[in-house]
């Protein structure tokens, strides 16, 4: 019996077309390959050319086909044409340059390159052009570089173009292409002159040489009076596109020029006028006009300064603003945004048209247009812009509003003329944009608002106004108004009595009544509806607890409210109940000093946290912390800061000094003073400080003063110190030393502990531009643990971009690192890049810290990586 031979290639093509599924076709694949196979193995030579064309078909499917490279590379070899070009066309679809099996065929590349055939020659070129590795690029580039030369347009075309991969896979070949390169810049055959530009363009890019070498005036000005040749070209059928001529040409000349102009006065003033002819010429109603002159603008924005062109590119760019195309406008987009550096007054002409393109209906657009506008706000223009901005959130699609508030956010806070019409602005994105603000906007606002002690009554009238709503609309103000809720709960809270008695009226409000029963309405609402999370409903409780002094009628109806929480779910809200009404019901005499206002939040403080430059606590405490239920450690020193703050987490931690807790606490002067000779300091075993101070269960300290004394705001500060000195706490073993003053239970005040010895400073890591610095620190009570604060300084003058330090150590060690306070690196040392590690010794007391890093970073777009290895550890870590 025979063997099965394959039958014609459409054949095949119609069995495979014909397969219903996936594996019917994988059988007829099969079967084309047995066949192949079959006939490689006889050499079968009729057939070879067949078999080749088949294999490019099941490889476009996406099966393997490395079987048949040699045969490939057999057809190559074969005298005729047409086994030749078949052989070619697999060789550039079957093989790429990483592959072995091409080392092969360098041989008979060079013999063909130098055949007599131009046609097999433009084989052999268009081959080489697009799979030519490093090493057949250094032996075949002479061949190029003659045929450079050859007598045949179209082989000097294709020639050209394999020159461009040949300078690509190895620059140093670029200058013996220079001279070659500079003769087709005289060509009349627009396609060799087209390859010659662009053989030119990636000859600057890698030779410093070839480019101060076409940047002399006799280069330059060839290439000037081709490009104003061709613009005042008269029509021609063979390269006219929508009444152009050659627009492709244009853009080649262009990019040139664009490259050769960069950084150089004299060749930029050579083409001024060719491009102020271009810019001024082209028509802009057709897709070929309007690319020359996107690339004429480009240009124009890149060679050196000269104010009248630059003001008509970016006249062009607000055209494309008018256009109806998406993608040209988008273009014109980015193009404005590198603009901006340039001349920023010339693109703040076209702001109106900015603007609309923000409410544009193409998203990409929309956000495009929304970081151009932002980058041209000012002081000046904050107003119109912030405006306009605002008036668009309120229709503008979901998925857009997070990005416009976070815009708009950041120009009110960095650009306010006054606080005033900051909070009118913020009040206004917390309505609009609902639960689209992120927390630390209205964090931020609420630092504002404590720091404008004039506008404390404005602000409350207007956020209750702004929250005074129907009972139709309460379900979606709590569901999409969080933000704005919360900041008016806390101003209800710490300025209600404002509210009420109408203080600090100003002459643009209007006149509003509020009753004490009005305010704790809003508060009621906001804690008992079903829709409010646990945060708002904790800052309801606090403002319900101050308001209960504050508001001495409404105390019973607030404590009725607080009460209401104390079987809740969750935990938070269970432990402030029971505490707040146990304040309200046992301890009024302290309950108005417990609850005063808030003292002014610092915004310097705030503001650098949210850039990262300070901690997320500030605490000169040295004692141990606290470990809470929901795994936020805070010092034990501090047991009413959840008590009497929005979010603890986010202040500043009092001292563990009981005197600066004390002072904080009941607004006394509580600080170190000199005690008079011969008075009693000791007090009674068992009896503790906020026992004292607070009158709660204990007999009163043998002193000349009573604890209701201290905290009478009648009396004399000096006699409150000097009983607050001589008193201590009780050693423990007496139980009412544990006892809260809101009959909880707190820890034994902490003592102080010792953070171990201090280690010097080292310089982990050097180089020509970049320096490492390593400071140590241990956390008490843990010898083998080492905290490591990284420091990275930049001396070089440019900024490295996309930084990262990776580190790694040996089994005995553990390393942790935290995330580093950013990713871009100053210049000249003019600022740093901080990341804390954590490394956990096995073997301490043993084996000695060792480190091997890494850094990587990005020069000029440039990716550079750094590693070392550090040995100079400081013993007994």
């Amino acid at each position: 019996m025979g063997r099965w031979r394959s039958p014609f290639f459409a054949d095949m093509i119609r069995s495979i077309r014909a397969c219903k599924t996936a594996a019917e076709e994988r059988a007829v694949v099969r079967k084309e390959c047995a066949a192949i196979r079959a006939a490689i193995n006889e050499n079968d030579q009729d057939y070879r050319h067949r078999n080749l064309a088949k294999l490019m078909f099941i490889h476009m499917l996406g099966y393997p086909t490395h079987f048949g490279q040699m045969e490939c590379l057999k057809s190559i070899a074969s005298a005729g044409f047409p086994e030749k070009r078949i052989g070619y066309l697999g060789l550039m679809l079957l093989l790429d340059e990483r592959q072995e099996v091409l080392m092969l065929v360098t041989n008979s590349l060079k013999q063909d390159l130098n055949h007599t055939n131009q046609y097999i020659v433009g084989l052999a070129l268009c081959a080489l052009g697009n799979i030519c590795s490093a090493e057949m690029a250094r032996d075949l580039a002479p061949e190029v570089e003659r045929l450079l030369q050859f007598r045949d347009p179209n082989i000097r075309k294709k020639a050209a173009l394999c020159s461009i991969r040949i300078i690509k896979k190895v620059p140093d070949l670029a200058e013996n292409f220079i001279n070659p390169a500079a003769a087709l810049l005289k060509e009349k055959h627009h396609g060799v002159l087209i390859t010659g530009i662009q053989l030119v363009t990636d000859i600057c890019k890698v030779s410093t040489e070839a480019l101060e070498f076409f940047r002399k005036p006799k280069c330059l000005d060839g290439l000037v009076k081709t490009l104003r040749d061709v613009v005042n070209s008269p029509y021609a059928p063979e390269y006219d596109i929508a009444g152009i001529t050659d627009p492709f040409l244009h853009i080649r000349l262009l990019k040139l020029l664009h490259v050769l102009g960069q950084g150089d006065a004299d060749a930029s003033d050579c083409m001024n006028d060719i491009l102020a002819q271009v810019a001024t010429k082209t028509e802009s109603n057709k897709n070929a006009g309007n690319a020359i002159l996107y690339e004429c603008v480009e240009t124009i924005m890149s060679i050196e300064d000269n104010g009248g062109l630059r003001v008509l590119a970016i006249n062009i760019l607000g055209r494309f603003l008018s256009n109806r195309d998406n993608n040209i406008r988008y273009v014109a987009l980015n193009m404005l945004m590198k603009a901006i550096t340039v001349d920023a007054q010339a693109v703040q002409r076209h702001r109106a048209t900015i603007l609309e393109c923000v409410k544009d209906l193409d998203a990409s657009i929309r956000k495009r247009a929304l970081e151009l506008v932002y980058l041209l706000v000012n002081e000046s223009n904050v107003k119109p812009l912030t405006k306009e901005l605002i008036d668009y959130l309120e229709i503008s699609d979901q998925e857009f509003k997070g990005d416009l508030t976070a815009k708009i956010c950041s120009m009110v806070e960095k650009f306010s003329p006054d606080k005033i019409w900051y909070i009118d602005q913020m009040l206004k994105v917390l309505s609009e944009a609902g639960n689209f603000v992120k927390d630390e906007v209205w964090h931020a606002l609420i630092v504002v608002i404590s720091n404008a002690s004039d506008l404390h009554g404005y602000t409350v009238r207007a956020l209750y106004r702004a929250v005074q709503t129907s009972i139709e609309q309460i379900v979606l103000m709590f569901l999409h108004q969080e933000s704005l809720v919360r900041v008016a709960i806390w101003c209800i809270g710490e300025y209600g009595d404002m509210l009420v008695n109408n203080v600090g009226v100003l002459n643009i409000e209007d006149p509003i009544t509020v009753t004490e029963s009005d305010a704790v309405d809003v508060v009621e609402i906001a804690i008992k509806h079903h829709s409010s999370d646990i945060t708002t409903k904790a800052m309801a409780m606090v403002a319900l607890l101050k308001l209960s002094s504050r508001f001495p009628s409404c105390s019973e109806r607030i404590r009725d409210i607080i009460v209401q929480n104390k079987g809740s779910l969750v935990l938070e809200l269970q432990q402030r109940s029971i505490e707040f009404n146990s304040i309200v019901e046992k301890h009024q005499n302290i309950r108005s000093t417990l609850v005063e206002r808030m003292p002014v939040l610092d915004e310097a403080t705030f503001s650098g946290r949210r850039a990262g430059s300070l901690p997320a606590t500030v605490s000169t405490s040295s004692g141990t912390s606290l470990n809470l239920p929901n795994g936020v450690a805070k010092p034990a020193a501090a047991p009413l800061v959840d008590l009497l703050d929005l979010s603890s987490d986010d202040a500043p931690v009092p001292s563990s000094s009981g005197n600066d807790f004390l002072q904080d606490l009941l607004g006394v002067d509580v600080s170190p003073a000199s005690v008079q000779p011969g008075t009693s300091q000791a007090p009674k075993a068992g009896t503790d400080v906020l026992l004292d101070l607070l009158s709660i269960g204990s007999p009163p300290v043998q002193n000349n003063s009573t604890p209701s004394d201290i905290l009478s705001s009648s009396q004399d500060n000096k006699s409150s110190v000097a009983i607050l000195d001589g008193l201590s706490p009780a050693p423990s073993g007496g139980a009412a030393s544990m006892i809260d003053l809101l009959d909880g239970f707190v820890p034994n005040s902490p003592k102080p502990e010792d953070n171990g010895p201090a280690y010097p400073s080292i310089v982990a890591f050097e180089s020509s531009s970049l320096i490492l610095t390593f400071n140590f620190s241990k956390p008490p009570g843990n010898p083998q643990t080492t905290l490591i604060q990284a420091t990275f300084t930049n001396l070089s003058p440019n900024v490295y971009t996309d930084f990262v330090f990776q580190a790694a150590v040996p089994k005995f060690l553990q390393l942790h690192l935290d995330p580093a306070s950013g990713n871009t690196l100053p210049a000249s040392g003019n600022g740093s890049i901080t990341q804390t590690l954590r490394v956990t010794n096995s073997q301490h007391g043993k084996k000695p810290l060792v480190m091997r890093t890494r850094i990587a970073y990005k020069l000029n777009n440039r990716d550079v990586l750094e590693e070392g290895q550090i040995n100079n550890f400081p013993r007994d870590l």
